[in-house]
């Protein structure tokens, strides 16, 4: 088969990776793709949200299958133009897309179809989102409606922040037509974890559990960013609180979309709170989670191809996927200043005798090369340094002692990845 992969970050180059195992496959593009991608995949110099030239390179290649990555294509209808010239694409539509597209709609999906998730108001100017605030009280939630690249929400615990945040929406326009509609929730106290399963507008195939971490800083302290760091598995799931997961929120959200005209293809990703009344959902998204993928890939047995492939088609018969009973862990190497404005270009070095280190991978997120050929930062996430380990402790020992060998002297990265889900493993065995 001849894929093509859409994008540029980890996520894509753990998709590009896992699909080269396949003997299924012939040629293996990406675009635009990254320094590390380039050794798994041809890279293809057009950028993700152009649809009509990933569409005619699709066409003119003759490719069997295209897996987009990002969420910006699917909301841009890359999907619906593959669709719309008989090309199979891994990817929901944008009508499909907008459970992650808009906060707005989701959530007001969510309420039609009696989907689990924290009460809320929507806000178009400050003083409708102080109004919720007087009905819901503090800590509270706010989120721009569209695309903020998972920077667009803030949890406020006092009336500073709160004052921060409406400033960030309505006055500065931080995130532009995105924050012109934002979503006021309650605040839910307990541990969030993320369960994603594939979907071919009717059925499901649920993939390993994970846990995400958002904030910058240790202890979940600063904004919130687009990933950094996570394992899998969670460490949190029963079977119980899965088949609840399922039962309650998957399969009525591939049921609701279809009733509505909007059935999902692609990767269905509930962003959970696990509360002591039970699975709540934050968001939705419609796209493998990054860094969510680079943990559950390593972990996966199954040759992806032919499951991507079944699902774009409409017709997944895998009954269950198989994944090893290691852990698997993501440390995410960050730009100093980020998520704000990141400062790049910085040389990187010693990925050799990282990635060298036993049961380690390292995925390329946001790297470039300079004039000279040398590895650089090019962005805010920039390298993913994962590992496999016997339990989500020697898989973390490996992925941090792996950090220690990059070469990178303005690399930023939080040094307590799973630690709490680790200590609770360690009270719970006692």
């Amino acid at each position: 088969m001849r894929v093509l992969v859409v994008g540029s970050g980890g996520r894509e180059h753990a998709l590009c990776w896992k699909l080269r195992q396949s003997p299924l496959l012939g040629e293996l593009y990406c675009a635009p793709g990254n320094p590390g991608i380039a050794d798994v995949a041809d890279r293809v110099p057009i950028a993700a949200e152009e649809v009509v030239r990933l569409a005619d390179f699709a066409r003119d290649m003759r490719i069997d299958l295209t897996v987009v990555g990002p969420e910006l294509p699917l909301a841009l209808g890359l999907a619906d133009e593959l669709s719309s010239r008989g090309l199979a694409v891994f990817g929901p539509s944008a009508r499909a897309a907008e459970l992650e597209g808009s906060k707005a709609f989701a959530k007001q999906f969510m309420e039609r179809h009696g989907i689990p998730t924290a009460p809320f108001r929507l806000a178009h100017d400050a003083a409708e989102a102080r109004a919720a605030r007087q009905e819901f009280g503090l800590p509270l939630v706010l989120k721009a409606d569209g695309l903020a690249s998972g920077k667009g929400v803030f949890v406020c615990a006092s009336e500073d922040e709160l004052g921060a945040a409406l400033a960030a929406l309505f006055e500065e326009r931080r995130f532009g037509a995105s924050g012109e509609r934002v979503v006021v929730e309650r605040f839910l106290d307990g541990e969030e974890v993320s369960f994603l399963a594939l979907a071919d507008g009717e059925r499901l195939l649920p993939l390993a559990t994970a846990k995400d971490y958002k904030r910058i800083g240790d202890g979940d302290t600063g904004p919130n960013t687009g990933g950094m760091g996570c394992h899998s598995p969670s460490g949190l799931f029963t079977a119980e609180i899965a088949a609840e997961v399922i039962d309650k929120v998957l399969r009525p959200t591939i049921a609701g979309m279809a009733e509505e005209a909007r059935p999902f293809v692609g990767v269905l990703y509930a962003g959970l709170m696990l509360t002591a009344e039970g699975p709540r959902v934050l968001e939705f998204n419609a796209r493998f989670g990054d860094p969510e993928a680079q943990a559950i890939l390593l972990r996966l047995e199954d040759d992806l191809l032919p499951i991507l492939a079944a699902a774009a088609a409409g017709r997944i018969e895998t009954p269950r996927l198989r994944f090893r009973p290691q852990a698997a862990a993501c440390v995410v190497l960050a730009s100093p200043g980020y998520p704000g404005k990141p400062v790049t270009g910085e040389p990187i070095g010693g990925l050799e005798r990282a990635s060298g280190l036993p049961g380690v991978e390292i995925f390329h997120a946001g790297t470039g090369l300079d004039e000279d050929g040398w590895l650089v930062s090019a962005g805010g996430r920039v390298l993913d340094v994962c590992a496999l380990g016997a339990d989500l402790v020697e898989a973390l020992h490996r992925a941090y002692a792996a950090v220690q060998q990059v070469e990178w002297a303005g690399k930023a990265y939080r040094r307590d990845i799973g630690r709490r889900v680790v200590d609770r493993i360690a009270e719970v065995s006692r």
